[in-house]
């Protein structure tokens, strides 16, 4: 078992008898007093994706879920649903959009690296490679001469999500995002 200071984003653990997944940890020292820090952490449950909200102290023990994991790709959308495929037994795993917004924008038919969450034989969540290639499907003219300092402009990706990129960067051409910081790394 785990104390609080121990404890990432996207970990599972179980409080009151569910299974929560930790999407936002806030770290506070409060002042004046002798005493650890405070974890504030956003969890939402696995199966109805009820937002709850709890803080602990850094020394409080968590119990850690049992999670599967399993390599996946997506296979097609079905309205609110993404359907992907195990890349093993070939499986289906219906996900509702909802529990997985953040990675939508950073998926498609394409994406490799792909996992599957697992709760109890049921999928409630992705998690994506460190990097992606997604497309370009608008951003501003390049400009040939451009100046040799580091200027970007905003390029719309074939999902939808909008990022950064150096001004030599043209529509259609296929980026490397950085999942995380959400930033151009390259061309791919």
């Amino acid at each position: 078992m785990p104390k609080a200071s121990e404890i990432k984003k996207n970990a599972a653990v179980e409080i009151n008898g569910g299974v929560y997944f930790v999407k936002d940890i806030e770290r506070s020292v409060p002042q004046g007093r002798a005493g650890g820090s405070i974890y504030r952490m956003r969890m939402y449950d696995v199966v109805t994706g009820a937002k709850l909200d709890e803080s602990f102290k850094d020394s409080d023990m968590l119990t850690l879920a049992d999670l599967i994991r399993r390599p996946s790709t997506l296979s097609y959308i079905d309205g609110d649903e993404y359907v992907f495929m195990d890349s093993e037994d070939y499986t289906s795993y219906n996900i509702n959009k909802e529990s997985i917004a953040d990675e939508v924008l950073f998926i498609n038919e394409d994406t490799q690296g792909i996992l599957v969450v697992l709760v109890n034989d049921a999928p409630v969540s992705i998690v994506l490679p460190a990097s992606v290639e997604l497309e370009i499907a608008e951003t501003d003219p390049s400009i040939k001469g451009q100046s040799a300092t580091a200027r970007t402009k905003p390029a719309t990706l074939t999902t939808g999500l909008v990022v950064q990129v150096p001004e030599h960067i043209s529509t259609g051409e296929r980026i490397r995002i950085n999942v995380e910081e959400r930033k151009f790394t390259g061309r791919a």
